[in-house]
């Protein structure tokens, strides 16, 4: 049998919960149109007491590919993540391909990452394609057969990928549970003039917010009502 303080504790706990899982939802929503994204699940279980406790878990299903006209846009089909290095030479993994030419004329990311261990595009080429396998040429003219190779774009995959750590702009980082990258060698992955959309489903992020508002309401509402209780209960007894 539950006392006053320990119905009014178990909400407020619960209540927390809800309100932690109903920031993960909305992050998962406001991610919608981030290219490569996975969505994060905060996984709920009612224990034996009543109290919630949850888990958190990376959902790294493939999102859709959809065809772009950049050729700088590459897909990874399949799991895998590409490695890109920090100014301050810090490593880390994403798989948002969204890349462009930066300074110098390197292979970078949104922002200024560099691709792999630097891939330089000569700002005189004609075009450059980048294969399945991650190679990447320039050619000098539309009538060019075989190009020049200017580097390769490195696809790495992990014995835990659930493990890894976000460090956000959609950049993940290894760590022991994750294991150590190992780079995948004679794959067709990658896609030129595609880009991955996000894997969060917007209807189920809609539907999660309304019930979670009505649940954390039905929650406070809980609480108030206890409390009037309680404090009826101790006018009684004075």
């Amino acid at each position: 049998m539950y006392s006053f303080q320990a119905i009014i504790r178990r909400n407020v706990s619960n209540v927390t919960h809800q309100f932690e899982k109903l920031g993960y939802v909305g992050n998962n929503l406001a991610n919608y149109n981030t290219k490569g994204y996975k969505s994060v699940n905060f996984e709920q279980m009612l224990t034996e007491d009543g109290y919630l406790t949850a888990a958190i878990r990376s959902d790294y299903a493939q999102g859709s590919v959809m065809i772009t006209s950049n050729p700088y846009d590459v897909a990874i089909n399949g799991t895998g993540f590409i490695p890109v290095v920090s100014e301050d030479g810090e490593v880390a993994y994403t798989r948002d391909g969204a890349f462009k030419q930066g300074k110098n004329g390197y292979l970078v990311t949104e922002d200024d990452w560099i691709v792999g261990e630097g891939i330089k595009i000569p700002a005189n080429c004609f075009k450059f394609e980048i294969k399945p396998n991650g190679e990447v040429y320039a050619y000098d003219t539309n009538e060019s057969i075989s190009g020049k190779k200017l580097g390769t774009i490195p696809l790495v995959r992990f014995a835990s990928q659930e493990n890894l750590k976000s460090i956000g702009m959609n950049k993940l980082q290894a760590t022991e549970e994750s294991g150590e990258a190992m780079l995948v060698k004679d794959h067709d992955c990658f896609a030129q003039h595609n880009l991955e959309n996000s894997n969060a489903n917007i209807y189920t992020g809609v539907s999660d917010m309304l019930r979670l508002n009505a649940s954390m309401i039905a929650g406070m509402r809980m609480m108030k009502v206890v409390d009037d209780m309680y404090n009826k209960a101790i006018n009684i007894r004075e």
